[in-house]
């Protein structure tokens, strides 16, 4: 599973979570009261959980960072490679072209 898709998931299983939590604690059978104190204590709980949630978005961000970073500077390397390849094949052909032409200008002052 790519950083990406983790982090989503993790994010979509915390949400839900929270979500069927609330919901069961609406439609359980018990008193207004007792209710009440169990969603003060979820309520207690959700900086710590946002905490956690932040810090693994943050986690996965610096990961994807990494990933991107390392990604871009393979493409310059490949980038650097093929322009002195390029450069070479000009250079070769240029030489070819000079000799040809220099073989020609000899060939013809020689008739």
């Amino acid at each position: 599973m790519s950083d990406k898709q983790s982090g989503g998931f993790v994010g979509g299983l915390v949400l839900g979570a929270a979500m069927g939590a609330v919901a069961g604690l609406l439609v359980a059978p018990r008193t207004g009261r007792e209710t009440r104190r169990i969603l003060r204590k979820s309520a207690d709980a959700l900086p710590e959980l946002v905490e956690d949630l932040s810090t693994s978005v943050y986690l996965q961000a610096d990961r994807l960072s990494e990933t991107a970073l390392v990604n871009w500077e393979h493409t310059l390397d490949r980038l650097r490679d093929a322009i002195a390849a390029g450069q070479e094949a000009s250079r070769q052909e240029y030489e070819n072209l000079s000799q040809s032409s220099s073989l020609a200008s000899n060939g013809s002052a020689q008739e």
